[in-house]
């Protein structure tokens, strides 16, 4: 069995100083995925026993950024990819594993004024090609911050978030095109009903007590993986990020 937790920590420094060492020991994953890890080279000795670990980082300082603690050692590791446009932002680790590669991914959001939207299609195009060709060799397990709830039962506020980013119709469309590329939205196949479990809140309003929340970090698969699926869990109990872990568990 293998168990994978991904975690948008919005600034692994800040979160450090919010327990990070303890949830990530307690969580006892063999692989433990960052997004948006705001960090340069150098900037943080964080070493776990028995771990080794994998990084990306935006060529501008304090933004996105991405990280793999793994305990089983990858065939290979590879960063972005391989699309220049798209490789300066330290969005994409990728470990190729014996039977899997595993994908974290943080996704560009489209912003304010959805002035990125134009440039997050491109993205999305270029990213699902990227998977598929992954895919042709053998299974894809990707996580991160997708930056998109899919469907109104994904957020708590649908209709006035109705083409906000991360909710815009073009954003969801382009995750049902992945889905409908062969892969499989990992929560849902266990919980398709399932309402008011969400993965990230606004740090305004109270949103997280309220639990105004939204569903936008992910594990997906691809299809040759379905058989191997064994859980998916939204960890809400746990704080310390405006987002909170998701877990896989594959046998």
């Amino acid at each position: 069995m293998y168990k994978f937790i991904s975690w948008n920590v919005n600034g692994l420094r800040a979160v450090c100083g919010k327990g990070f060492a303890d949830i990530f020991t307690e969580l006892d994953a063999d692989f433990f995925c960052l997004q948006e890890t705001k960090l340069q080279e150098g900037q943080i000795d964080l070493e776990f026993p028995g771990y080794k670990s994998y990084w990306n980082y935006a060529d501008k300082k304090g933004y996105s950024g991405t990280a793999i603690y793994t305990r089983h050692e990858p065939v290979s590791v590879s960063y972005g990819i391989g699309i220049d446009e798209h490789d300066h932002e330290g969005r994409v680790v990728t470990l190729e594993m014996e039977d899997f590669y595993l994908v974290c991914v943080y996704v560009p959001n489209s912003q304010d004024g959805l002035k990125r939207l134009d440039y997050r299609m491109t993205w999305e195009d270029d990213f699902r090609a990227y998977l598929c060709g992954l895919a042709e060799k053998k299974g894809v397990i990707i996580c991160g911050d997708l930056n998109v709830a899919h469907k109104e039962i994904d957020l708590k506020n649908p209709k006035s978030n109705r083409m906000n980013a991360g909710f815009t119709d073009q954003e969801r469309a382009q995750f049902t095109n992945l889905l409908d590329a062969g892969f499989i939205d990992t929560f849902r196949f266990f919980y398709p009903d399932q309402t008011d479990i969400y993965s990230w809140w606004s740090y305004r309003f109270q949103a997280r007590q309220k639990n105004a929340g939204w569903r936008i970090d992910y594990f997906v698969v691809s299809e040759n993986l379905r058989e191997r699926l064994d859980g998916a869990k939204i960890h809400t109990e746990i704080f310390g990020s405006d987002h909170c872990p998701v877990e896989l568990t594959l046998k």
